[in-house]
């Protein structure tokens, strides 16, 4: 496979353009082309002779996503891709607007191999893990699209970022370079449904970031019924390292919680999850799951998720009621690839 070039370091473009006889200051217009200016084509980059555009062409094709489809919520403007990368394959990202600006949720895997049985970034399978720059041009190709800054990500759309680990290591580096977008560290939530060797790693680096945990449950019987990672990396174990993460990066754990109908939303289940979250620096951010048609799960009552929060609350742990965006679109990562490869299968466009 060719060498992608959106996922290499300045450095790394520097020595490359040495080794073809490429004067030092062509790579910094390169990499501010593709990663402040968001070209997609060679073409866009002006100030370069067109023999050196059509040399780079040649040596470094540009892997960027395309819009396959886009929803747009008439409710919220919350706005849905589906993505299809230089190789056919489907990722899905979700652009939401806020107060402060737009967050973008991306995906590092095409497909999952976590399994989590609520989860329609499951269903279709998981096909293969992305490049770091595959994970940029999501968010390069919708801010385009959108005509608007994107300052804030969460890694929390398709795939497992830390099954992703060094590829969405070398994603952080490039997207935080102040010679690019230069998003702030502090803008970055991380998504992990609990692979603990790789929360120590991610802990020894002491980024910045926002570490959310996909717990969904506060029992290892519980949650190994729901997320086959528990039986691997257990309720306790996962929490003593993020009691850790927490203490000694001084950043704030959130821990999402899907709130999933006489599953996981009895009165015992807030009281045991509070008792297992007290004292830690964390905050629960209760998700009112969007129905997928294949999933037999039902989203909670609203009045069971306010009494979650009232008995967390009572014992002292923070918890808040994550917004609903996009509920009349596909908002749910998977859903969108799952259609769409299906209507492959049938032949319909």
């Amino acid at each position: 496979m060719s060498m992608d070039i959106l996922s290499m370091t300045l450095g790394e473009l520097t020595e490359e353009f040495s080794a073809m006889n490429i004067p030092k200051f062509r790579a910094k217009q390169v990499y501010e082309w593709l990663h402040k200016h968001l070209a997609s084509d060679y073409e866009e980059m002006t100030n370069l002779p067109k023999v050196l555009r059509e040399q780079l062409s040649e040596k470094f094709p540009l892997f960027n996503c395309s819009v396959a489809k886009k929803q747009v919520s008439k409710l919220d403007g919350t706005v849905k891709y589906l993505f299809e990368m230089h190789d056919g394959d489907f990722v899905e990202s979700v652009v939401m607007k806020y107060k402060y600006g737009y967050t973008i949720c991306v995906s590092s895997q095409v497909g999952c191999k976590m399994g989590c049985a609520f989860c329609a970034s499951t269903l279709g399978g998981f096909k293969r893990s992305l490049m770091p720059g595959e994970i940029l041009s999501q968010l390069y190709t919708a801010q385009k699209d959108l005509g608007e800054r994107i300052s804030h990500i969460v890694l929390m759309g398709m795939g497992e970022p830390l099954d992703n680990y060094d590829n969405v290591m070398r994603f952080l580096e490039l997207i935080t370079d102040e010679k690019g977008l230069n998003l702030s560290m502090r803008n970055i939530s991380l998504s992990t449904c609990g692979i603990v060797p790789k929360i120590r790693e991610l802990l020894d680096k002491h980024m910045q970031l926002t570490l959310s945990i996909s717990l969904h449950a506060p029992s290892d019987e519980l949650r190994s019924r729901i997320m086959p990672i528990n039986k691997r990396y257990p309720v306790d174990e996962l929490l003593k390292v993020c009691r850790k993460y927490a203490s000694e990066t001084s950043r704030r754990i959130s821990f999402e919680y899907a709130m999933l109908s006489g599953v996981n939303d009895s009165d015992e289940c807030a009281s045991l999850l509070a008792s297992k979250l007290k004292g830690m620096l964390c905050h629960v951010n209760l998700i009112p799951v969007n129905e997928v048609a294949e999933s037999p799960f039902k989203p909670s009552s609203r009045e069971t998720v306010e009494r979650f929060v009232e008995i967390l609350g009572k014992n002292g742990v923070n918890a808040t009621v994550r917004r609903k965006l996009g509920s009349d679109i596909d908002a749910s990562c998977g859903q969108l690839r799952q259609k769409e490869n299906k209507n492959r299968k049938k032949g319909v466009e």
